[in-house]
């Protein structure tokens, strides 16, 4: 489902990949509509679910390794502001106010590769809610605001409240003179509820061009992005898909939802479409299923 948009300008985009799970086709169809199984339709809402769940929790990822500051780092190796959720990250010097350690090695300005550990230890209770245990571990190859640059990020028995994370998230920054960009790659990516223990495996290429605002870098309210790629998923109950952008989504600074833009999802062969509609800012979308229509709200 949509995701709120709750960071600064020019990186307000992780949260709304999440909404790349669900699928439709016009909002505005006039065919006979057939209905089809109940238990087809749970399914593939299901599926657009996990697949949401394991986007938001990777946008995760980008968000931590986003706020990586001068404070932690000497030198700003993310975007010089917290887009996290954590507590303070790159807030405070006074690291005894932290639940958290950061660690840069080697730690001295302008010297790449970096490997950065955030160590979370044996609990660490967020500003936005989530319980964090465990280590994530970030190469830098150089400040991710460097056209060019990559970030890889893997995992040490890492948790996230009941969910253990596995595998590995890797940003790229393709960036133009005149248009940023990012490439967002989520490599044999898997969630495990460590109290059900049922899992979803996924893979995910994402691009985002921030198609408007890229002039006015300290005023977000005119910032628009536009994003495309697809992602393929699996899980414990023995069910795949995989979903692709048709029409590119676009999401505004200013609306918390996607306001356009259509998704194919193929779920065990069946396929499905999600049309967010005109550009409206509105929590309305369509799963269109074999023709028949299925409002949600987002």
């Amino acid at each position: 489902m949509k995701q709120t948009f709750n960071f600064s300008k020019g990186l307000a985009f992780t949260a709304l990949f999440g909404l790349l799970v669900f699928t439709s086709c016009k909002k505005e169809s006039n065919e006979t509509l057939t209905p089809i199984a109940p238990t087809d339709v749970e399914a593939t809402v299901e599926a657009s679910r996990q697949d949401a769940e394991a986007e938001e929790q990777f946008d995760d990822v980008f968000n931590i390794t986003g706020s990586i500051n001068a404070q932690d780092a000497g030198e700003d190796l993310g975007f010089g502001v917290n887009v996290s959720g954590l507590d303070d990250l790159g807030a405070r010097t006074d690291s005894a106010h932290r639940c958290y350690r950061v660690t840069v090695v080697p730690n001295i300005p302008g010297v790449f590769p970096k490997t950065v550990t955030v160590d979370f230890g044996d609990g660490c209770l967020g500003r936005d809610g989530k319980y964090r245990k465990g280590k994530i571990v970030s190469i830098y190859t150089n400040r991710m605001l460097v056209p060019g640059a990559k970030v890889s990020t893997t995992f040490l028995n890492y948790f996230v409240d009941s969910f253990k994370i596995e595998g590995t998230h890797i940003t790229e920054n393709t960036s133009t003179s005149n248009m940023q960009g990012w490439k967002i790659t989520v490599l044999e990516g898997k969630i495990i509820n460590t109290n059900t223990a049922k899992w979803k495996k996924w893979n995910s290429t994402k691009n985002v061009l921030q198609i408007e605002g890229n002039g006015t870098p300290h005023f977000p309210l005119d910032d628009i992005y536009k994003i495309t790629g697809g992602a393929r998923g699996s899980n414990s109950m023995g069910h795949t898909w995989a979903s692709i952008v048709i029409e590119p989504l676009i999401k505004k600074f200013t609306c918390r939802w996607i306001v356009k833009g259509t998704v194919n999802l193929a779920r065990d062969g069946r396929q499905a479409l999600l049309d967010y509609g005109n550009g409206s800012c509105d929590n309305q979308a369509i799963l269109y299923i074999n023709g028949v229509g299925y409002p949600i709200n987002l």
